[in-house]
């Protein structure tokens, strides 16, 4: 089996676009949540937070360029170039002579499109639907326009699981790399902000309603957390074959040395903590570590009372009360399908620079939760060789990633 290397990582988030500008918000504790005004006209939506991304298309994306795409896609797209330009490989011939896949995904395509379909359905007529009106709707609307879009002819792989999307991405393009089916795979996940995603949790009761202080909320873990607020982003690794990397004089930023997922198999919206657990062992076992091995642990961390328990619950069972642990969400809101590749990305960048971020507001640990060594207020230093991030999605999806440092 081979091995496989990061040699290339974007993102477009709630706190910048670019790896500076998060790690100094990160740093300065600055979260991107903001009061919805927009959001108002929605009677019945308790929730007005959101984690809205500073993002617009770029100048040299023609219309000709997007029009099969919605922000979701463009946002998408945008992450990979951007990481296939640090992996210098944006224009080489491996990404279109079939050496290059793709595996990426969204918990759903752009919403405005998905409401043309409504339209139709609701007042029996087909106003604002066009040609391109079911490609920007589709789940796999990111994966089929990045490949469009830098003329990959690689294997596509669509994944489309909520929050574990992201993560799916990366654990599945890893997959296709180390069984030889490719030697290079953009990976990773995007979500765009909308109100009928937050209107999802809402009708769950497992969103945030502290409407006036945007700042103080989601958080994670924190006895008086109460609910998760929504955002969007997009981040895009490049996975490539570790010999492939070296013999075109990459570099390296990382290696993926374990990915475990599985189901829970019970309930849809309800979480499992022995079947997190079994994912985040899955992934240890494929690196072959133990628990010791791993120095940080990105949390899924959605500030929502049933998954932090049982989340931290599990996170205890497999590594006891300490490794270090914290939340990226409470700086995004949750980013749904882009959440796990995001993750990722924070997460390598902080290793390989020897510190680890709070999560905010986390002020007071729930008694409920787990004893764990919740990293709060500041950021830490750290020095490790191995770092862990989890997902967990709706519909029982579990997925743990291991990221080795390679310096």
């Amino acid at each position: 089996m081979r091995r496989v290397v990061v040699t290339g990582m974007a993102g477009i988030s709630p706190i910048g676009n670019d790896w500076a500008t998060v790690a100094e918000n990160l740093k300065s504790g600055n979260t991107g949540i903001q009061t919805m005004e927009d959001w108002e006209k929605y009677s019945g939506l308790n929730t007005r937070l959101g984690g809205p991304c500073d993002f617009t298309r770029p100048k040299h994306y023609s219309r000709k360029d997007v029009r099969s795409m919605g922000r979701v896609a463009i946002m998408a797209t945008r992450a990979s170039e951007l990481a296939l330009e640090q992996a210098q490989l944006l224009g080489h011939d491996k990404v279109t002579d079939g050496s290059t896949g793709i595996a990426y995904g969204s918990s759903a395509g752009t919403p405005e499109a998905i409401g043309d379909f409504g339209n139709m359905l609701l007042n029996h007529n087909t106003d604002g639907l066009n040609a391109t009106s079911y490609i920007k709707m589709m789940a796999h609307t990111a994966a089929v326009n990045i490949g469009v879009y830098f003329g990959a002819k690689g294997r596509v792989i669509t994944t489309s699981s909520a929050c574990t999307s992201g993560s799916q991405g990366i654990g599945y393009a890893y997959e296709s790399i180390k069984y030889g089916q490719q030697d290079i795979m953009i990976a990773g996940g995007a979500e765009e902000l909308c109100a009928t995603e937050a209107a999802v949790f809402d009708t769950l009761y497992a969103t945030s309603t502290k409407n006036d202080t945007p700042g103080l909320t989601p958080s994670p873990f924190d006895v008086d957390r109460d609910g998760l607020v929504i955002g969007e982003g997009a981040c895009t690794l490049i996975l490539e074959e570790y010999e492939h990397a070296c013999a075109r004089g990459a570099n390296i930023l990382a290696e993926i040395v374990g990915f475990g997922t599985n189901s829970d198999g019970n309930h849809v919206t309800q979480p499992s903590s022995d079947t997190m657990a079994n994912a985040m062992q899955r992934a240890l076992d494929d690196g072959q570590l133990n628990p010791e091995s791993i120095g940080y642990i990105s949390a899924h961390g959605t500030a929502t009372d049933r998954g932090d328990i049982a989340e931290s619950h599990a996170t205890a069972k497999i590594f006891g009360h300490k490794t270090p642990i914290s939340a990226f969400k409470s700086f995004t809101g949750h980013t749904l399908g882009a959440c796990g590749a995001l993750e990722a990305w924070v997460a390598i960048n902080m290793m390989n620079e020897g510190w680890v971020h709070p999560t905010a507001n986390l002020n007071s640990i729930d008694p409920e939760c787990a004893q764990l060594d919740y990293v709060t207020n500041d950021i830490r230093p750290l020095d490790c060789e191995y770092v862990m991030s989890n997902n967990f999605a709706f519909g029982g999806i579990n997925t743990s990633l291991i990221f080795k440092r390679c310096r």
